[in-house]
């Protein structure tokens, strides 16, 4: 099997949950948004976010910004905010080190799944990225999972794994792209999925298994 590793980038390889909460906290207050305005964008935004958000938000409450400020604002705080464990990029650092040809499937607004992967220091240790927003399809469509190995210089014929927090997205997905699957723990596991190959707690176990297999 190829050594070849695709990640998911929010809630397995970076914190979304807590720069969320942080960038809103900013965006609020440097924009006087009101406490209804708040509460609508942490709702909305509670699982991903576009520039479609912005421009309800605006319709919503009559603001005089414009929804690509709002949104440039955003994606700048969100990138400020975002963090990687050291120990995950060290973990990447050694896959790169054992040959290892390292992905990220994501679903999301390109800009956005890249300023965080800047902002974190993980693009130095990424080969290619496919954000969901690049195609206009998501995971667990295998169409996103060809691009990004098109983009990593390699084929998914050759095999390899995916690594991810979401069942359906991340291991689903990887099931349909012929890839060997690891699950972070967390969220609940649909009926009548695939189990995948490993069960982990951490991303940093996963990266541990990974190298166990060219070891």
């Amino acid at each position: 099997m190829a050594r070849l590793a695709f990640f998911d980038l929010d809630g397995t390889l970076a914190d979304r949950q807590s720069a969320l909460s942080d960038a809103l906290t900013c965006l609020c207050r440097s924009r006087k948004l009101s406490p209804d305005a708040e509460q609508w964008l942490r709702t909305a935004l509670a699982d991903r976010a576009t520039i479609g958000d912005f421009a309800r938000l605006r319709e919503a409450f009559g603001l005089e910004a414009s929804a690509a400020d709002l949104w440039q604002e955003y994606v700048g705080l969100m990138a400020a905010a975002v963090t990687c464990r050291p120990e995950v990029l060290e973990g990447l650092a050694r896959l790169r080190a054992a040959a290892w040809t390292i992905g990220v499937v994501t679903n999301g607004a390109g800009d956005i799944q890249r300023a965080k992967l800047a902002g974190t220091g993980l693009a130095s240790l990424v080969d290619g990225v496919a954000a969901s927003g690049d195609l206009e399809i998501r995971k667990p469509d295998p169409r996103l999972f060809e691009l990004a190995a098109s983009r990593c210089g390699v084929s998914l014929a050759d095999g390899g794994w995916m690594v991810g927090d979401n069942p359906a997205g991340d291991v689903g997905g990887g099931h349909q792209a012929g890839l060997r699957t690891i699950w972070l723990r967390g969220r609940p596991w649909p009926d009548g999925l695939p189990s995948a190959h490993h069960v982990v707690d951490d991303v940093t176990d996963a990266i541990a298994i990974l190298l166990a297999e060219t070891e």
